[in-house]
Protein backbone atom coordinates (compact mmCIF):
# COMPACT_ATOMS: atom_id res chain seq x y z
CA UNK A 1 0.00 0.00 0.00
CA UNK A 2 1.29 3.65 -0.97
CA UNK A 3 1.86 5.74 1.93
CA UNK A 4 0.22 9.31 1.33
CA UNK A 5 2.43 12.34 1.76
CA UNK A 6 2.64 15.06 4.86
CA UNK A 7 1.67 17.59 2.26
CA UNK A 8 -1.75 15.44 1.13
CA UNK A 9 -2.69 13.97 4.45
CA UNK A 10 -2.00 17.91 5.53
CA UNK A 11 -4.45 18.85 2.41
CA UNK A 12 -7.16 16.33 3.60
CA UNK A 13 -6.93 16.94 6.91
CA UNK A 14 -7.73 20.69 6.02
CA UNK A 15 -10.67 19.95 3.68
CA UNK A 16 -12.21 18.11 6.42
CA UNK A 17 -11.95 20.68 9.18
CA UNK A 18 -13.00 23.77 6.56
CA UNK A 19 -16.41 24.25 8.62
CA UNK A 20 -14.69 25.03 11.86
CA UNK A 21 -13.32 28.33 10.27
CA UNK A 22 -16.76 29.45 8.87
CA UNK A 23 -18.58 29.66 12.03
CA UNK A 24 -20.10 33.00 13.19
CA UNK A 25 -18.31 35.21 15.64
CA UNK A 26 -19.75 35.30 19.32
CA UNK A 27 -20.19 38.32 21.45
CA UNK A 28 -18.87 37.78 25.07
CA UNK A 29 -18.52 39.75 28.49
CA UNK A 30 -15.47 42.23 28.41
CA UNK A 31 -14.26 40.14 31.31
CA UNK A 32 -13.82 37.00 29.38
CA UNK A 33 -12.25 38.21 26.56
CA UNK A 34 -8.79 37.58 27.86
CA UNK A 35 -6.50 35.89 25.20
CA UNK A 36 -9.51 35.64 22.48
CA UNK A 37 -9.41 37.05 19.07
CA UNK A 38 -11.31 39.96 17.87
CA UNK A 39 -13.92 39.24 14.93
CA UNK A 40 -14.13 42.82 13.80
CA UNK A 41 -13.25 45.87 14.18
CA UNK A 42 -14.19 47.62 17.23
CA UNK A 43 -14.18 51.80 17.00
CA UNK A 44 -14.52 54.49 19.94
CA UNK A 45 -18.10 54.84 20.86
CA UNK A 46 -17.50 58.05 23.17
CA UNK A 47 -14.64 60.62 23.21
CA UNK A 48 -11.56 60.46 25.31
CA UNK A 49 -11.64 61.93 28.21
CA UNK A 50 -15.21 62.13 28.75
CA UNK A 51 -14.89 65.35 29.87
CA UNK A 52 -12.29 68.53 30.27
CA UNK A 53 -10.60 67.41 33.41
CA UNK A 54 -7.34 68.04 35.61
CA UNK A 55 -4.07 66.59 35.12
CA UNK A 56 -2.94 67.71 38.21
CA UNK A 57 -3.79 68.18 42.08
CA UNK A 58 -3.94 71.99 42.19
CA UNK A 59 -6.27 75.08 41.41
CA UNK A 60 -8.40 75.69 37.84
CA UNK A 61 -7.58 79.55 36.75
CA UNK A 62 -8.06 81.23 33.72
CA UNK A 63 -4.43 81.99 32.62
CA UNK A 64 -4.70 85.65 32.27
CA UNK A 65 -5.21 86.04 35.71
CA UNK A 66 -1.93 85.01 36.88
CA UNK A 67 0.58 86.20 33.89
CA UNK A 68 1.85 88.69 36.60
CA UNK A 69 3.14 86.75 40.02
CA UNK A 70 2.88 86.32 42.64
CA UNK A 71 -0.88 86.48 41.97
CA UNK A 72 -3.62 86.53 44.76
CA UNK A 73 -7.07 84.74 43.93
CA UNK A 74 -10.05 84.09 46.23
CA UNK A 75 -10.95 80.29 46.17
CA UNK A 76 -13.95 79.67 45.29
CA UNK A 77 -14.55 76.07 45.95
CA UNK A 78 -13.29 72.47 46.04
CA UNK A 79 -13.77 70.13 43.20
CA UNK A 80 -13.32 66.66 43.56
CA UNK A 81 -12.98 63.69 41.04
CA UNK A 82 -16.79 62.29 40.89
CA UNK A 83 -20.12 63.19 40.27
CA UNK A 84 -21.03 66.70 40.73
CA UNK A 85 -22.55 69.84 39.48
CA UNK A 86 -20.62 71.46 36.63
CA UNK A 87 -18.83 74.98 38.28
CA UNK A 88 -18.73 77.99 36.06
CA UNK A 89 -15.32 79.80 36.88
CA UNK A 90 -15.36 83.91 37.34
CA UNK A 91 -12.21 85.61 35.87
CA UNK A 92 -9.80 86.28 38.76
CA UNK A 93 -10.84 83.66 40.95
CA UNK A 94 -9.57 79.73 41.68
CA UNK A 95 -11.30 76.81 42.31
CA UNK A 96 -9.16 73.94 44.36
CA UNK A 97 -9.37 70.88 41.99
CA UNK A 98 -8.25 67.39 42.36
CA UNK A 99 -6.61 64.82 39.75
CA UNK A 100 -9.27 63.96 37.04
CA UNK A 101 -12.34 66.57 38.43
CA UNK A 102 -14.39 68.49 35.94
CA UNK A 103 -12.88 71.64 34.61
CA UNK A 104 -15.02 74.47 35.26
CA UNK A 105 -16.43 76.17 32.45
CA UNK A 106 -14.13 79.47 32.04
CA UNK A 107 -10.87 78.10 33.52
CA UNK A 108 -8.39 77.10 30.95
CA UNK A 109 -4.96 75.98 32.71
CA UNK A 110 -4.32 74.13 36.05
CA UNK A 111 -1.67 75.76 38.74
CA UNK A 112 -0.08 72.75 40.54
CA UNK A 113 -0.72 72.91 44.60
CA UNK A 114 3.32 72.64 44.50
CA UNK A 115 3.04 76.30 42.91
CA UNK A 116 0.78 77.66 45.28
CA UNK A 117 0.21 78.78 49.26
CA UNK A 118 -3.01 79.47 51.07
CA UNK A 119 -4.14 81.02 53.52
CA UNK A 120 -7.50 83.04 54.87
CA UNK A 121 -9.46 81.48 51.71
CA UNK A 122 -6.78 83.05 49.06
CA UNK A 123 -4.82 81.46 47.29
CA UNK A 124 -1.01 82.51 46.61
CA UNK A 125 0.12 81.35 43.02
CA UNK A 126 3.86 82.05 42.36
CA UNK A 127 4.09 80.81 38.94
CA UNK A 128 2.16 81.75 36.01
CA UNK A 129 0.41 79.31 33.54
CA UNK A 130 0.11 78.84 30.23
CA UNK A 131 -4.02 78.27 28.33
CA UNK A 132 -4.37 74.94 28.43
CA UNK A 133 -1.23 73.56 30.82
CA UNK A 134 -2.55 70.49 32.92
CA UNK A 135 -5.79 70.27 31.22
CA UNK A 136 -7.19 67.40 29.48
CA UNK A 137 -9.19 68.08 26.84
CA UNK A 138 -12.40 66.05 26.16
CA UNK A 139 -11.20 63.90 23.24
CA UNK A 140 -7.78 64.52 23.31
CA UNK A 141 -7.21 60.77 23.20
CA UNK A 142 -9.61 59.83 21.44
CA UNK A 143 -12.67 60.30 19.49
CA UNK A 144 -15.15 59.17 18.83
CA UNK A 145 -15.54 57.19 15.52
CA UNK A 146 -11.59 56.31 16.50
CA UNK A 147 -10.70 52.70 15.23
CA UNK A 148 -9.52 51.77 18.79
CA UNK A 149 -8.71 47.79 17.81
CA UNK A 150 -8.63 45.87 14.35
CA UNK A 151 -10.16 42.54 14.03
CA UNK A 152 -7.84 39.91 14.42
CA UNK A 153 -6.12 40.97 17.58
CA UNK A 154 -5.60 38.72 20.42
CA UNK A 155 -6.85 40.69 23.85
CA UNK A 156 -4.30 41.30 25.67
CA UNK A 157 -4.74 43.38 29.69
CA UNK A 158 -4.09 46.28 27.95
CA UNK A 159 -6.29 45.79 24.68
CA UNK A 160 -9.11 45.55 27.04
CA UNK A 161 -8.13 48.10 29.35
CA UNK A 162 -9.21 50.69 26.55
CA UNK A 163 -12.32 49.11 25.49
CA UNK A 164 -13.40 49.65 29.39
CA UNK A 165 -12.28 52.99 29.21
CA UNK A 166 -14.79 53.15 26.28
CA UNK A 167 -17.53 51.73 28.69
CA UNK A 168 -17.87 48.44 26.37
CA UNK A 169 -19.86 45.53 27.77
CA UNK A 170 -18.93 43.22 25.52
CA UNK A 171 -17.04 42.47 22.50
CA UNK A 172 -17.49 40.73 19.42
CA UNK A 173 -14.51 37.64 18.68
CA UNK A 174 -13.83 34.72 17.14
CA UNK A 175 -15.35 31.30 18.19
CA UNK A 176 -12.45 29.14 19.83
CA UNK A 177 -12.84 25.21 18.35
CA UNK A 178 -14.18 23.19 20.83
CA UNK A 179 -12.96 20.02 21.30
CA UNK A 180 -12.91 16.02 22.55
CA UNK A 181 -9.80 14.27 23.09
CA UNK A 182 -10.23 10.50 23.54
CA UNK A 183 -7.34 7.98 24.31
CA UNK A 184 -7.61 4.91 23.65
CA UNK A 185 -5.65 1.15 25.29
CA UNK A 186 -6.42 -1.80 27.67
CA UNK A 187 -3.13 -0.80 29.01
CA UNK A 188 -3.58 3.04 30.03
CA UNK A 189 -4.18 3.99 33.74
CA UNK A 190 -4.31 7.04 35.41
CA UNK A 191 -1.34 9.27 36.81
CA UNK A 192 -1.16 8.26 40.16
CA UNK A 193 -2.64 4.86 40.45
CA UNK A 194 0.19 2.02 40.83
CA UNK A 195 0.48 0.28 37.04
CA UNK A 196 0.70 -3.50 37.25
CA UNK A 197 2.67 -5.42 34.80
CA UNK A 198 1.85 -4.33 30.94
CA UNK A 199 -0.06 -1.23 32.40
CA UNK A 200 1.89 2.35 31.58
CA UNK A 201 0.19 5.92 32.75
CA UNK A 202 -1.95 7.26 30.17
CA UNK A 203 0.37 10.56 28.97
CA UNK A 204 -1.73 11.36 25.74
CA UNK A 205 -4.79 12.42 27.01
CA UNK A 206 -3.46 15.57 29.10
CA UNK A 207 -0.76 16.15 26.57
CA UNK A 208 -3.53 16.55 23.69
CA UNK A 209 -5.25 18.67 26.17
CA UNK A 210 -2.95 20.97 27.28
CA UNK A 211 -2.14 21.00 23.28
CA UNK A 212 -5.42 21.96 22.11
CA UNK A 213 -5.68 24.74 25.04
CA UNK A 214 -1.68 26.11 24.00
CA UNK A 215 -3.34 27.10 20.56
CA UNK A 216 -6.66 28.68 21.78
CA UNK A 217 -9.04 26.16 21.82
CA UNK A 218 -11.59 24.81 24.05
CA UNK A 219 -11.32 21.70 25.57
CA UNK A 220 -14.93 19.96 26.01
CA UNK A 221 -13.93 16.37 27.19
CA UNK A 222 -10.58 14.09 28.05
CA UNK A 223 -11.85 10.45 28.36
CA UNK A 224 -10.01 7.36 28.13
CA UNK A 225 -11.42 4.08 26.37
CA UNK A 226 -10.52 0.25 26.64
CA UNK A 227 -9.93 -2.10 23.44
CA UNK A 228 -13.81 -2.50 23.70
CA UNK A 229 -15.34 -1.38 20.59
CA UNK A 230 -18.86 -0.45 22.15
CA UNK A 231 -17.42 1.22 24.99
CA UNK A 232 -15.63 3.69 22.30
CA UNK A 233 -18.35 4.08 20.33
CA UNK A 234 -20.03 4.94 23.67
CA UNK A 235 -17.57 7.58 24.23
CA UNK A 236 -17.26 8.95 20.63
CA UNK A 237 -20.96 9.18 20.73
CA UNK A 238 -21.11 11.62 24.10
CA UNK A 239 -17.73 13.64 22.42
CA UNK A 240 -20.01 13.85 19.14
CA UNK A 241 -22.60 16.45 21.17
CA UNK A 242 -20.80 18.79 22.35
CA UNK A 243 -17.31 18.81 20.05
CA UNK A 244 -16.19 20.71 16.91
CA UNK A 245 -13.67 18.01 16.49
CA UNK A 246 -12.98 15.29 18.40
CA UNK A 247 -8.90 13.90 18.47
CA UNK A 248 -8.24 9.82 19.60
CA UNK A 249 -5.06 8.68 20.21
CA UNK A 250 -4.15 5.10 19.85
CA UNK A 251 -6.13 2.07 17.90
CA UNK A 252 -5.35 2.95 14.26
CA UNK A 253 -2.56 0.11 13.52
CA UNK A 254 -2.57 -2.77 11.69
CA UNK A 255 -2.96 -5.40 15.14
CA UNK A 256 -5.90 -7.45 16.30
CA UNK A 257 -6.84 -4.96 19.15
CA UNK A 258 -6.92 -1.79 17.55
CA UNK A 259 -10.00 -0.29 18.38
CA UNK A 260 -10.49 3.12 16.85
CA UNK A 261 -9.69 1.46 12.89
CA UNK A 262 -12.32 -1.25 14.21
CA UNK A 263 -15.10 0.90 14.86
CA UNK A 264 -14.94 4.03 12.72
CA UNK A 265 -13.88 1.77 9.64
CA UNK A 266 -17.69 -0.27 9.03
CA UNK A 267 -18.66 3.87 9.54
CA UNK A 268 -16.56 5.49 6.21
CA UNK A 269 -13.37 6.09 7.87
CA UNK A 270 -10.05 6.06 6.21
CA UNK A 271 -7.09 4.95 7.97
CA UNK A 272 -3.72 4.03 6.03
CA UNK A 273 -0.17 5.39 6.43
CA UNK A 274 1.68 9.03 6.08
CA UNK A 275 5.13 8.95 4.63
CA UNK A 276 6.54 10.77 8.04
CA UNK A 277 8.51 9.46 11.13
CA UNK A 278 6.82 9.21 14.21
CA UNK A 279 3.18 9.16 13.38
CA UNK A 280 3.05 7.13 10.32
CA UNK A 281 -0.62 5.59 11.41
CA UNK A 282 -3.36 8.38 10.49
CA UNK A 283 -7.10 7.90 10.44
CA UNK A 284 -10.07 10.40 9.44
CA UNK A 285 -13.29 10.22 10.11
CA UNK A 286 -16.46 11.90 10.18
CA UNK A 287 -19.13 10.74 12.96
CA UNK A 288 -22.74 12.61 13.78
CA UNK A 289 -21.29 15.55 11.34
CA UNK A 290 -18.05 15.90 13.32
CA UNK A 291 -14.71 15.54 12.14
CA UNK A 292 -12.41 12.77 13.65
CA UNK A 293 -8.99 12.71 13.48
CA UNK A 294 -6.90 9.60 14.72
CA UNK A 295 -3.45 9.76 15.90
CA UNK A 296 -1.38 7.06 16.76
CA UNK A 297 -1.02 6.20 20.28
CA UNK A 298 2.88 6.26 21.07
CA UNK A 299 3.16 9.78 22.98
CA UNK A 300 5.76 11.18 20.49
CA UNK A 301 3.51 10.07 17.63
CA UNK A 302 1.02 11.46 19.08
CA UNK A 303 2.22 15.03 19.84
CA UNK A 304 3.80 14.89 16.51
CA UNK A 305 0.81 14.68 14.40
CA UNK A 306 -0.86 17.37 16.56
CA UNK A 307 1.75 19.64 15.37
CA UNK A 308 1.98 18.48 12.01
CA UNK A 309 -2.13 18.04 10.95
CA UNK A 310 -4.19 19.82 14.04
CA UNK A 311 -2.05 22.87 15.11
CA UNK A 312 -2.33 24.47 11.81
CA UNK A 313 -6.12 24.37 11.55
CA UNK A 314 -7.25 24.84 15.12
CA UNK A 315 -5.22 28.03 15.05
CA UNK A 316 -6.84 29.09 12.27
CA UNK A 317 -10.30 28.09 13.23
CA UNK A 318 -9.47 30.51 15.86
CA UNK A 319 -8.25 33.02 14.54
CA UNK A 320 -4.98 33.20 15.56
CA UNK A 321 -1.98 33.44 13.51
CA UNK A 322 -0.12 30.27 12.04
CA UNK A 323 3.25 29.15 13.97
CA UNK A 324 5.63 30.00 11.12
CA UNK A 325 8.98 27.81 10.40
CA UNK A 326 11.89 28.86 10.79
CA UNK A 327 15.53 28.14 9.26
CA UNK A 328 18.55 27.36 11.16
CA UNK A 329 21.88 25.78 10.89
CA UNK A 330 22.62 22.11 11.86
CA UNK A 331 24.99 21.89 15.12
CA UNK A 332 26.28 18.35 14.02
CA UNK A 333 25.92 15.77 10.81
CA UNK A 334 22.47 13.79 10.63
CA UNK A 335 21.42 11.35 9.13
CA UNK A 336 17.48 10.07 7.53
CA UNK A 337 15.38 7.34 6.96
CA UNK A 338 15.06 7.27 2.72
CA UNK A 339 11.50 7.82 1.91
CA UNK A 340 10.07 8.87 5.11
CA UNK A 341 9.78 13.50 6.23
CA UNK A 342 11.23 12.74 9.75
CA UNK A 343 10.63 15.49 12.47
CA UNK A 344 13.35 15.12 14.60
CA UNK A 345 13.02 16.41 18.21
CA UNK A 346 16.27 19.31 18.31
CA UNK A 347 16.93 22.54 20.58
CA UNK A 348 18.24 25.42 19.99
CA UNK A 349 21.99 26.40 21.12
CA UNK A 350 24.57 28.92 20.04
CA UNK A 351 25.73 26.38 18.03
CA UNK A 352 22.79 25.80 15.79
CA UNK A 353 20.25 23.02 16.23
CA UNK A 354 21.07 19.86 17.92
CA UNK A 355 19.19 16.81 17.89
CA UNK A 356 18.11 15.82 21.83
CA UNK A 357 17.26 11.90 20.94
CA UNK A 358 17.27 9.25 18.61
CA UNK A 359 13.77 8.85 16.43
CA UNK A 360 12.10 6.66 18.83
CA UNK A 361 8.13 7.63 19.09
CA UNK A 362 8.54 6.35 23.00
CA UNK A 363 10.73 8.60 23.61
CA UNK A 364 8.50 11.02 25.26
CA UNK A 365 11.57 12.69 27.61
CA UNK A 366 12.96 14.55 24.50
CA UNK A 367 9.93 15.96 23.77
CA UNK A 368 9.93 17.97 26.75
CA UNK A 369 13.77 18.68 26.35
CA UNK A 370 13.23 19.67 22.48
CA UNK A 371 12.24 23.36 21.69
CA UNK A 372 12.12 22.78 17.48
CA UNK A 373 11.37 19.70 15.15
CA UNK A 374 14.36 19.57 12.49
CA UNK A 375 12.00 18.84 9.30
CA UNK A 376 13.89 16.54 6.98
CA UNK A 377 12.28 16.20 3.38
CA UNK A 378 11.91 12.30 2.42
CA UNK A 379 14.16 12.48 -0.37
CA UNK A 380 17.38 13.48 1.99
CA UNK A 381 19.19 11.33 3.57
CA UNK A 382 21.97 13.15 4.64
CA UNK A 383 22.73 16.44 6.52
CA UNK A 384 26.03 18.38 7.17
CA UNK A 385 27.30 20.11 9.86
CA UNK A 386 25.95 24.02 9.33
CA UNK A 387 23.50 23.43 6.80
CA UNK A 388 20.22 25.01 7.06
CA UNK A 389 17.04 23.05 7.70
CA UNK A 390 13.48 23.95 8.34
CA UNK A 391 12.37 23.43 11.81
CA UNK A 392 8.78 23.88 13.89
CA UNK A 393 8.86 25.70 17.04
CA UNK A 394 7.19 23.71 19.26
Amino acid sequence: MTARSVEDHARHVAALLAALHTRSAEDIPLGDALGRVLAADVHSPVDLPLFRNSQMDGYAVDAASITAVPAFLPVRGVIAAGPVTPATHVPGTAYRIMTGAPIPDGADAVVPVEDTETADGEVRIVRTREAGEFVRERGSDVQTGTLLLAAGHILAARHIAVLAAVGLQRVPVRPRPRVAVITTGAELVDAGSTPRPGEIFDSNGIALASSVRANGAEVVSITRSGDDTAEFRTLLAEATTTADLVLTSGGVSMGDFEVVRDTLTPLGAEFGHVAMQPGGPQGTAVVDGVPVLNFPGNPVSTLVSFEVFARPEIRRAGGLPPTEPEELPLAAAITSIPGKRQFLRARRTDAGVELVSGPGSHLVAAMAWADVLVDVPANLTTLDAGQLVKVIPL
